[in-house]
């Protein structure tokens, strides 16, 4: 087997929309000049409503653009196509892979992301969600929520726990799911997607306790965490650091102590909807070369749109 990480690492991407088509081509291009030596690894862009993509790196520039059929039964659901997305990914991946990085459209890289080539020592690269949520405090008692979603991932409870980033709440393993590495040979994303499909269906939890908007965003990250805390040891667990998927979209949230002073110091971030138009960006630093690159690629993401 090589042992150079371009032969070993794929990233994967989900865009559904034009917006989103939009900010994964900004994502690519970001990979192909800031990833370093993963720079040159292969993108798998799936597309929930193929067309031709706006991403200025072309299939031709080791992009390949795949058409993805969200199964009937949970394609309604809040992210069901990002959840069989990566099953698909997972699927597909060679037995030579040993990295498949999943990122969510709106991320960006910003400095080469070495902690996602996970090599021989881990399985798992993943942050610790930014803010609580609906996670459970790790001295709180279980509720119908969790209980149910531990039950699925075959255990009772757990006792692994996470310090979420801006609010600094310690709660049971609740991990952030924008950007992330697995090693797909350990099938986390495929048993992730038969959870998945097991609670959309299972209309006693839907109706109770899984029945508010909330708890139905995210429970799509609540199985995740749980199939992550129970299948995989926590030695080969990388818990990445704060620079890897740095939450700019709360930004203005963040302690001033955990703030970042400029976009240059993280490795990867997440943004959402926020602009990241240096000539609209007013609350944090944006230092070359990464200035000019942004103001490029941004100006013609508004020409294009």
């Amino acid at each position: 087997m090589s042992n150079d990480p371009v032969d070993q690492t794929i990233f994967a991407i989900l865009a559904s929309t034009s917006r989103q088509r939009s900010s994964a081509g900004l994502l690519i291009d970001s990979i192909r000049s800031f990833g370093g030596g993963l720079s040159r690894c292969p993108i798998w862009l799936f597309e929930t409503n193929p067309q031709r993509t706006s991403c200025s790196s072309g299939e031709g520039a080791g992009v390949r653009v795949l058409p993805l059929t969200v199964p009937e039964i949970v394609k309604h659901y809040w992210f069901a196509s990002k959840v069989y997305a990566c099953a698909q990914a997972e699927e597909m991946a060679g037995a030579e892979v040993r990295s498949l990085i999943w990122l969510s459209s709106d991320c960006l890289i910003i400095k080469p992301p070495i902690l996602f080539d996970l090599g021989s020592s881990f399985d798992v690269a993943v942050r610790p969600v930014h803010i609580r949520n609906i996670g459970l405090l790790a001295t709180e008692p279980l509720d119908g929520y969790w209980k149910k979603v531990y039950e699925i991932a075959g255990v009772n409870d757990v006792e692994a726990a996470v310090e979420s980033f801006v609010d600094s709440q310690h709660i049971r393993a609740y991990f952030n799911s924008h950007a992330l590495a697995v090693n797909p040979s350990k099938r986390l994303f495929r048993q992730w997607f038969e959870c998945f499909r097991a609670l959309v269906c299972d209309l006693e939890f839907q109706s109770s306790y899984c029945q508010d908007d909330l708890h139905q965003i995210f429970l799509h990250q609540a199985i995740l965490s749980a199939l992550i805390t129970t299948t995989t040891d926590s030695a080969r667990t990388c818990t990445l650091p704060p620079d890897y998927s740095y939450p700019y979209n709360l930004h203005g949230s963040i302690p001033l102590d955990r703030r970042a002073s400029a976009l240059n110091d993280s490795v990867c971030i997440t943004y959402e909807d926020r602009s990241l138009d240096p000539g609209v960006v007013d609350d944090i630093s944006i230092h070359e070369p990464l200035r000019s690159w942004l103001s490029a690629r941004t100006c013609q993401i508004q020409l294009d749109g």
